[in-house]
């Protein structure tokens, strides 16, 4: 659990002001290509909505993000209860390339209580909100939707993974990625709350091998582009250090020969490496919830031993094979005179 003293970072509200929540989830997944997309290529293939651009970037890293795709819903809520609450909105997912390799969908919708059921086209000109048709219990739906598994309810892993499989599916990609690796879910409820006594917060919670959920307290002046933001870094970063921690566990665990290792990690330091950049792209409002999060559980600690650690093995190798060279010249040499 990340704790930040609010007083560090403004009020931002009444204490009066009503709690209220965004809820949203993000897929992460290496790109199914043998070698990195160039910008324009990552362009052309993001291009998912005619007549809309492509947002891009060069710095710190290859970055390029899509027009919103809007889903719209009227389903029931998820509830920790099991409560009916009607919901109706249009969410809004993107997908994402960072440098070239990796690839992330990602939705967000932020829940505010309505009173009736309204025409569509209200809903449609306020894409990213969601209206509940009823009282809306933030704690319990911020619970329902992180834990609960009812398919029935808002199914934003559906959402989110259909627009993930349609930019895999482009045809610019050869389906022939160096590193066979799983997709990764991270699930996320952001609660504004102005209270003086409450600690901006973050709680992550790694649920299975592939799925983690986080649940965040903020202040209410943090926008839910920001807070989607923090979670699509998050979401990449884990992904980056679960796929390298997989594949250390596998290399020492399993009875292989020094080489046949080494072939198994390069291509992590030829095609990888260079993504790890946390926060670097995390509004400077959100980075101390990364700063908190660098310290306990201390993601880049663990990403840097690994890294180190996988160098090291290739470096022993390297130096066996030498040596093997070196013996075999000095059998071939004839006898000298």
């Amino acid at each position: 659990m990340s704790r930040i003293p609010r007083d560090e970072r403004g009020s931002g509200g009444s204490v009066a002001e009503e709690a209220m929540l965004t809820v949203g989830e993000v897929h992460t997944s290496l790109l199914q290509h043998s070698t990195a997309l160039a910008q324009e290529q990552s362009a052309e293939m993001l291009s998912l909505i005619e007549g809309e651009a492509v947002l891009t970037s060069r710095r710190p890293s290859l970055y390029a993000v899509s027009p919103d795709v809007r889903t719209g819903v009227d389903c029931w809520l998820p509830s920790a209860r099991g409560r009916q609450l009607r919901g109706v909105g249009a969410v809004v997912t993107r997908a994402i390339v960072t440098g070239g390799r990796m690839v992330q969908a990602s939705s967000v919708i932020h829940v505010v209580a309505g009173k009736r059921r309204q025409p569509w086209s209200h809903y449609l000109a306020n894409p990213g909100v969601l209206e509940t048709v009823g009282k809306l219990d933030v704690a319990d739906l911020s619970a329902g939707f992180l834990h609960g598994n009812n398919a029935d309810v808002l199914n934003l892993e559906a959402i989110t993974g259909r627009v993930l499989d349609g930019v895999q599916m482009s045809d610019l990609l050869d389906r022939r990625p160096p590193l066979r690796t799983a997709r990764t879910r991270l699930r996320w409820t952001a609660q504004a709350d102005a209270r003086p006594d409450r600690d901006v917060s973050a709680v992550v919670t790694v649920d299975s091998p592939t799925l983690r959920t986080v649940e965040l307290v903020l202040d209410p002046q943090d926008v839910p582009a920001a807070v989607a933001g923090l979670c699509e870094d998050l979401a990449l970063h884990d992904w980056l250090l679960t796929m390298l921690s997989s594949l250390v566990e596998s290399a020492v665990t399993r009875s292989a020969s020094g080489q046949e290792h080494v072939e198994r990690l390069r291509p992590v330091l030829e095609h990888l490496l260079h993504l790890w950049l946390p926060g670097a792209r995390v509004h400077p409002r959100l980075r101390p919830i990364w700063e908190q999060l660098e310290q306990v559980p201390g993601f880049s600690r663990q990403w840097n031993s690994s890294v180190n650690w996988i160098r090291d093995q290739i470096s022993v190798s390297n130096m066996a094979l030498l040596r093997d060279l070196a013996g075999r010249v000095a059998v071939d040499e004839p006898c000298g005179s």
